[in-house]
Order: C-alpha cells, then sequence, then structure tokens
C-alpha cells in the first residue's frame, strides 16, 4: 500500500484537491470545458508512436554502431551523454533516458568503475532534461505550455536556443574532465555484440512509426488538427500493432486531467485567483523553479499556467526547474531506478553526485537566465 501510494504521489494529491474543491464548485459540464483537448490528444499520440521506437529497438542499434568507432573512454562517455540530450527533442526525456541509460551501463561496465559510471548517468539525466527543453514534444510540461499558451514555433525556439546552446557548452565541459583512457578490445567486442541484435520492428512498423510522428509534428506546428492525427493515430495503431497503447502513461494523463479540474474550480474562486495570480507576478521564473523541486515540473507548470500570462518565464523556470533535486523531473527517476537496481550499494553515492552536479547546473543556468531573460 505504502508503495503504491508512494508511485502515485502527485495524482493522488491531485485528486485530492479536486474533490475538496468540489465542495465549491460542484460537478457540472463545465469540468468538460476545464480540459485541454489538444494537450491531451496530442500528448497520447506522441506516448503510442514514441513508445512504438523505443520497442523498435533502432536508437540502440544506431548508437551500438556508433561505439565501435571510439577509442577513449572520454569519446565514449561523449557519445553517451550527448545520445541523451538529442534523442531527448525528439522522444521525451523519459523515454530517451529509458533507453540509453540501461546501455550506458552495459557500454561502460569494462571500461569505467562504478563512481565513474554514476557521473556519467548523472550527466545522461541533466542531458536529457536540458536538451528535452529545446522543442515542444521534448517533454511534457513544454507540449502543455506550448499549446496553453498558444504559442508558435519560431518564437518558442527564439526564446530556448540560447539556452540549448548553453548546455551543450556546459554539457562538453563536463565531460571532458573525465579521464581520457584507451578503451579495451573486450569493451569493442561488447558493443559489437549489441551491434548485432535485431530490429524488433519490421521496415512496415518503422514506416507507419515514421509517417505518426510527422502527423503529430504537424499538430504541434499548428498544421493540422489533433482531432485529426488522433482518429489516425488510434485507428492505424488499432488495426496493426494495438500493443503500443501499453506504452501510453495514463497515469500521466490522468494527473493532467486532475490538475485542468482543479485548476478550473479554483479560477472560480476569483478572491484566491487573484492572492495567487498577484503573488505570481513578477516571480513566475523563480516560483515555478520552487516549486518544481517540490512537486516536480510537470504539475508545476500545469498548476501555475492557470494564475499568469507570462509563458515565457514558467517555461524557462519549469524546463531548467528540472535541474536540482531528484524529484524536480520525474525522468530523473528513471535514470536512479536504473543505477540503483545495477548497483544497489552505490545507491548513497549516486544521489550525491547527482545531486552536487544538478544543484551546479541549475545555479549557472538560474544566474544565465538572470543575464539573457
Amino acid at each position: 500500500m505504502g508503495r503504491i501510494v508512494k508511485n502515485n504521489l502527485v495524482i493522488l494529491l491531485a485528486a485530492v484537491g479536486v474533490l475538496v474543491s468540489m465542495v465549491i464548485v460542484p460537478p457540472s459540464m463545465r469540468y468538460v470545458e476545464y480540459l485541454n483537448g489538444p494537450v491531451l490528444g496530442i500528448l497520447f499520440c506522441l506516448m503510442v508512436v514514441i513508445g512504438g521506437f523505443r520497442e523498435s529497438g533502432v536508437f540502440s542499434v544506431l548508437l551500438s554502431r556508433l561505439l565501435l568507432r571510439l577509442g577513449t573512454f572520454r569519446q565514449l562517455a561523449m557519445v553517451l551523454v550527448f545520445s541523451c540530450f538529442f534523442v531527448s527533442m525528439w522522444v521525451t526525456n523519459d523515454v530517451s533516458l529509458l533507453t540509453f541509460v540501461p546501455f550506458a551501463l552495459l557500454s561502460l561496465r569494462r571500461v569505467a568503475s562504478e563512481k565513474e559510471m554514476a557521473v556519467v548517468i548523472s550527466l545522461q539525466t541533466i542531458a536529457a532534461n536540458l536538451g528535452s527543453m529545446c522543442t515542444p514534444v521534448g517533454n511534457p510540461q513544454n507540449l502543455y505550455l506550448y499549446f496553453h499558451y498558444a504559442l508558435n514555433l519560431g518564437e518558442f525556439m527564439a526564446l530556448l536556443l540560447p539556452y540549448t546552446i548553453a548546455a551543450m557548452i556546459m554539457l562538453a565541459a563536463s565531460v571532458f574532465l573525465l579521464p581520457n583512457r584507451r578503451i579495451s578490445i573486450s569493451a569493442r567486442l561488447a558493443a559489437r555484440r549489441a551491434e548485432k541484435v535485431p530490429l524488433m520492428a519490421s521496415p512496415r512498423q518503422l514506416w507507419m512509426l515514421g509517417a505518426l510522428f510527422f502527423l503529430s509534428l504537424l499538430t504541434v506546428a499548428h498544421l493540422l488538427d489533433y482531432r485529426i492525427t488522433l482518429a489516425v493515430v488510434v485507428l492505424v495503431t488499432a488495426l496493426m500493432v494495438p500493443r503500443y497503447f501499453r506504452y501510453v502513461d495514463y497515469r500521466l494523463l490522468g494527473t493532467f486531467v486532475a490538475f485542468f479540474i482543479l485548476i478550473g474550480n479554483i479560477s472560480q474562486w476569483e478572491a484566491f485567483r487573484q492572492i495567487l495570480a498577484a503573488f505570481l507576478t513578477g516571480h513566475e521564473f523563480l516560483v515555478a523553479i520552487f516549486a518544481s523541486q517540490v512537486i516536480s515540473n510537470v504539475p508545476a507548470a500545469v498548476l501555475l499556467s492557470g494564475f499568469t500570462d507570462n509563458a515565457a518565464a514558467l517555461l524557462l523556470g519549469t524546463d531548467i526547474g528540472g535541474l536540482g533535486t531528484l524529484i524536480a523531473s520525474m525522468a530523473s527517476l528513471i535514470s536512479y531506478g536504473i543505477f540503483v537496481r545495477a548497483y544497489p550499494r552505490r545507491q548513497g553515492y549516486f544521489l550525491k553526485i547527482f545531486t552536487a552536479l544538478n544543484v551546479a547546473y541549475l545555479l549557472f543556468f538560474i544566474v544565465f537566465a538572470a543575464v539573457a531573460f
């Protein structure tokens, strides 16, 4: 029971908040108006499609072939870290970490100590969280805020591009501090064995996934109605590969629904809404960062968006706020879980190095934002 509560704490708290708010604002058809259809629809589509890509193994195969061309531990770490950075822009930080952290454990086992592996995986997590901020589809809070504030792709990219470039420089500098020793022949053979792992999807399925992903991107670019994309994704997936529906994070979708209703009800309390809006005004960036440390950046984005029109500050605050504590970005729990299961005696060290690196990056980007924003 305790584990169930722990694993579903955010949605349970949101549900409790909804139930309390119903006392003031009784259920009605207005609740349907609270829901953000485009966000829920396109998020569902992306989960299905990206889950299919992850199952196919295409990212692991490409990475294993690249690893064969590396000669040093530093080069290996650079590829592992920046794979998370760039891939997360398109398949979300969660999927990037689910794909490349296990691959990192396999690749690093013969060339790095457990402490060095903890450093690389911490950097992979930071890279996934920072890389994902570059595009609307990189993480759930970006997708939500992009549709909630009706942003266009140009202004979204212009806002976040300087931070993306700064993140690349910081990550490269961090990796360059790692040892540059040669990789042994046995490690190269391990990579070759990984290269020979066959794809789990047929070319037909890969083409299908590519087409559905393209439709999703058209919707994000406001060129195609989300209802058309949703209908096509559901129909095609149901007919061709219905098991892809299991990759949908229904708990996350439920969390969004709960927060939509909670914010909608709170907005009906005019006095309370004005108090929250006044508190946020001029402090959106820092409040978003602080809230992310406590409840993670996705709920923080949904909760705070109901009380401010400052889209840029909230977007930056929740993206940068993914750094810091282990729960600031729920994607970080993926890396933590994978590493600790493999090396349970290094749990304390991982938390220490993870927190130290995250706090250092968080402080840097707070200062960077103060200068650039």
